[in-house]
């Protein structure tokens, strides 16, 4: 059991059932188990497509979020889909092209790595749309639509709680690759402790960001990296530890779990749900909910494709906070972060330090 937070956070379940209450239902005839099979999305003429970053699609992070998001399309819409997952840098293009080939007309890609390689892509084929998550262009292109997360804000709040909940006084938090989409958690978990130091009078440790630099382990695949990191942080006296790594998260799990003593914040997704073999040590998540943008877009898009920007805000619940562990935040802390998340909404609260 956990106590009840869901502080801007989107819940899959309710999306659906928003979506059910739409339109009354079809009668079905029971199935011979006697439940009612649910009732097929009418066939529409139209194909969305995915290419994944080399994640994978089941990399219990963004990439299988948006994936989760390409699926319920498919279900509640009655369109085509398609996937290609990438491995490695050098799959983009191709994966790209082959998804062109398959006469798809919306292709989305899943990180800020394939951010050229979409461009390129969108450039070459003018008559096909595109979206990205994570990633913008300086210049709009007419046939990418691009999906920003402002997930500092909702990393200010895990920050502000972790800062509020460590035995230790110090928090430890590292990245994949030093790229902005990265670096946003950490600067967002740096700035909600900072938060807390300066008004409740705490001096809360946070290792591997200073708010321009820190420690990252060089990709998003050896989940031995992340094991390492976390247990350098935990060797330093950290009791929470935020990896913003993808499946190289998963080792930092490892290890914190090993230690006995110690909590994790997941990002993306709901992690005591996408990486439930690590429940016991999940502190909360700093969401991304990437699975509704996702499929907002491609509804949109079967209608009348637009590159207005997709921004996933704490006001939108685009991102959120996930639960706390049971016991770990007390109603004080909750009562505050519900001032603090509003705060942020009405701009009376920097959620990062460059502010």
């Amino acid at each position: 059991m956990k106590n009840t937070i869901r502080i801007g956070a989107v819940v899959a379940a309710s999306a659906l059932a928003l979506t059910a209450c739409s339109s009354a239902p079809e009668e079905t005839t029971p199935t011979a188990s006697g439940e009612t099979p649910a009732t097929p999305a009418a066939s529409v003429d139209y194909k969305a497509c995915m290419v994944s970053d080399a994640g994978g699609f089941d990399d219990k992070s963004f990439n299988q979020s948006a994936y989760e998001g390409l699926i319920r399309a498919g279900d509640e819409l009655g369109i085509d889909i398609a996937e290609a997952e990438s491995t490695a840098e050098s799959d983009y293009a191709p994966n790209l092209d082959a998804q062109v080939a398959a006469g798809c007309d919306l292709i989305i890609t899943v990180g800020f790595l394939l951010g050229d390689a979409t461009s390129a892509a969108a450039a070459a084929n003018p008559d096909v749309n595109f979206a990205i998550v994570d990633f913008g262009y300086e210049e709009p292109i007419e046939n990418v639509k691009p999906l920003f997360f402002e997930t500092d804000e909702a990393a200010f709040l895990a920050g502000y709680a972790s800062a509020a909940a460590t035995q230790t006084g110090t928090i430890g938090t590292f990245g994949g690759i030093n790229i902005p989409t990265v670096s946003i958690f950490m600067d967002g978990l740096l700035a909600g402790v900072n938060y807390h130091n300066e008004n409740a009078d705490t001096s809360v440790d946070v290792l591997g960001w200073d708010g321009s630099d820190g420690s990252f382990t060089g990709d998003f695949d050896d989940q031995s990296k992340g094991q390492n990191t976390a247990q350098g942080f935990l060797d330093q006296g950290a009791d929470i530890v935020m990896p913003v790594a993808g499946p190289v998260g998963l080792g930092a799990a490892s290890a914190v779990q090993s230690a006995g003593d110690a909590w994790l914040i997941g990002v993306d997704s709901d992690w005591t749900v996408s990486a439930a073999e690590y429940s016991d040590i999940i502190f909360t998540s700093v969401l991304k909910n990437i699975a509704n943008a996702v499929f907002d877009t491609i509804d949109e898009s079967v209608t009348a494709f637009s590159n207005t920007p997709y921004v996933g805000t704490l006001e939108n619940e685009g991102v959120g906070v996930a639960d706390f562990a049971e016991g770990t935040v007390s109603d004080d802390v909750i009562a505050e972060l519900d001032t603090i998340r509003q705060g942020i909404i009405d701009g009376t609260i920097e959620p990062s330090t460059a502010g």
